[in-house]
């Protein structure tokens, strides 16, 4: 009986690491929602722009590469409905449409495009950690942005030197931190 690791195209995330049952998922999607909402307490304004930076992007694109795209989509689709119905765990504890929630619609697709590339084998080293997080935030902001264009009635080039600009110092160093852990956690994992 062989024990290979399946191919790359359907290898696994570090969720898969755990005994695999229906409790499993819904713990780590309602666990990855929180996670979210936990992190987004994290803000620290910014002068001249309506959206704080936060924690928030950093674990929403955690939560897509260790839980991978199905349960990564799940978990932030769950963490953008409760926000929404009006759970208070939007940046600074807001709940419901606000002009930064188009950021939180791109943390749902990066989730999965993250995750996806997790799949892959792309958070099991350094420099593709890193391409992987980069790709996550670049979908965040090509919803976030233009939506915050139009909520806040902005032109494009506005809401980029507001919603994009000050953040992408910030969003190198999240994706030095995943660099570090990602791959960390499979070594530690791996003995």
């Amino acid at each position: 009986m062989s024990t290979a690791v399946a191919p790359a195209r359907t290898g696994q995330v570090l969720a898969d690491l755990l005994p695999a049952s229906r409790v499993r998922d819904v713990a780590l999607v309602v666990g990855g929602a929180a996670l979210t909402g936990l992190a987004a307490q994290i803000a620290v304004p910014v002068p001249g722009s309506p959206v704080p930076v936060t924690g928030q992007t950093f674990a929403a694109l955690l939560v897509g590469t260790s839980l991978g795209a199905r349960r990564g989509v799940a978990a932030l689709a769950v963490y953008a409905m409760a926000g929404l119905a009006g759970v208070p765990w939007f940046a600074n504890g807001t709940s419901g449409i606000s002009v930064s929630f188009g950021y939180i619609l791109g943390m749902i697709l990066a989730s999965a495009a993250v995750g996806a590339l997790a799949r892959r084998g792309a958070d099991r080293s350094m420099l593709r950690t890193a391409g992987a997080m980069l790709l996550g935030e670049a979908v965040i902001y090509a919803v976030g942005v233009p939506y915050l264009a139009y909520a806040a009635d902005m032109s494009l080039s506005a809401a980029i030197a507001a919603g994009l600009t000050p953040f992408l110092i910030g969003d190198a160093l999240k994706a030095a931190l995943a660099m570090g852990l990602l791959p960390t956690a499979w070594k530690l994992l791996k003995r």
